[in-house]
């Protein structure tokens, strides 16, 4: 499975914060300069001090460094809470309100304490009453840097959407490739000769014994074709379907193993319009056998059921065969392969002597 591309990795990483930081550095005094040329502050700024430029800009930049975290913090906190998924205008409003009230806060404080300082430092006025000079350059100062905040959240969103569009061509691409497991296993399935096998031999000796029985041994036989050529290739698919596939493939194994397995079905109502990807069952009742005897005396039982908590149990006493087959365990890597994809739950597996239980989690479309 992919490990998914970081969604912050943008704003979050030192050095691109820096480099995000420096341009809407130059981008600020850029935009404020075009906005007003001709003023008397650009045509004395070389003129001044050379410690005063460099105090403004470290305070200016400590301001577009300081935005730059803030905007990246708010992204990740509204990446958990709103999330662009769920409403993008809506996260688009909040996340834009946010952004500029804190830069207002920020730059009217920054501001007032640039005014104090310089008007003690030149002893001009005992009040520190500003001027409409004072407030002019506070209004010009904030549209600036409220631009500046839009840009740093515009890059932030950006990176976000691209990112998250590149994870989800993958997780396409990587469902894709699962799929094409779980259909290359369903025609393991419609090939395997054994299979075909042991269910011509059954379904020849029963129409022989019983012609009845024998035509609905091949009912249920074609059932489990028609449900692997037009279900093979979904993502998901409901309980209720899914029962009734295994409903089929349960009579083929109970002709061929008699007493010697047991089934214990107990599924909610409300949990049969739930979906599972497709096979889920069938490749878990395929494992029990495998790896199981089987006998009268003895019999294999497998319970499936569900709990409150909307999961779907598949449950089995152990009985393991003398000698042991070598597994894969593809089945099993399988359904968690293609419920990673599907869902953030995933199925838990419990197993000690006695049991072997597969906890599956059941989905909402």
């Amino acid at each position: 499975m992919h490990t998914p591309i970081d969604n912050h990795n943008l704003l979050t990483n030192p050095v691109k914060r820096l480099l995000i930081s420096s341009l809407a550095f130059l981008l600020l005094y850029l935009v404020a300069y075009l906005l007003e040329p001709q003023a008397i502050y650009w045509k004395q700024y070389f003129q001044r001090p050379p410690l005063s430029i460099l105090a403004e800009w470290a305070v200016s930049f400590a301001f577009c460094y300081t935005i730059s975290v803030i905007s990246s913090f708010i992204n990740r906190q509204l990446n958990a809470y709103l999330p662009w998924t769920v409403s993008p205008g809506k996260r688009l409003a909040v996340e834009t309100v946010l952004n500029l009230v804190i830069n207002l806060a920020i730059n009217f404080l920054i501001c007032l304490s640039l005014v104090y300082f310089s008007r003690n430092a030149s002893c001009l006025e005992s009040d520190n009453v500003a001027t409409d000079e004072d407030t002019r350059i506070m209004i010009q100062w904030y549209v600036v840097s409220a631009l500046i905040s839009v840009m740093i959240m515009g890059i932030n969103t950006g990176n976000f959407l691209i990112t998250n569009w590149k994870n989800e061509a993958l997780r396409a691409t990587e469902l894709k490739q699962v799929a094409a497991e779980a259909e290359l296993q369903a025609m393991k399935l419609q090939i395997d000769p054994h299979f075909v096998f042991n269910n011509l031999s059954v379904l020849s000796e029963l129409i022989l014994a019983d012609q009845q029985l024998g035509y609905e041994y091949a009912e249920n036989f074609s059932k489990i074709y028609r449900y692997l050529l037009v279900n093979a290739k979904k993502d998901i698919i409901s309980l209720e379907e899914e029962l009734k596939f295994l409903q089929a493939y349960i009579f083929l194994i109970q002709h061929r193993f008699g007493d010697g397995i047991q089934f214990d079905i107990k599924v909610q109502d409300d949990c049969r319009t739930l979906f599972m990807p497709p096979l889920t069952l069938q490749l878990l009742v395929e494992n029990a056998l495998k790896h199981n005897r089987t006998s009268r005396k003895a019999p294999l039982t497998i319970r499936i059921y569900t709990n409150d908590l909307s999961e779907l149990i598949v449950e089995n006493n152990r009985l393991p065969i003398e000698k042991p087959i070598h597994s894969s365990g593809i089945g099993l890597k399988n359904i968690r392969s293609r419920y990673g994809l599907l869902s953030e739950r995933h199925p838990q597996l419990i197993s000690d002597e006695t049991i072997f239980k597969v906890i599956l989690p059941l989905l909402k479309r």
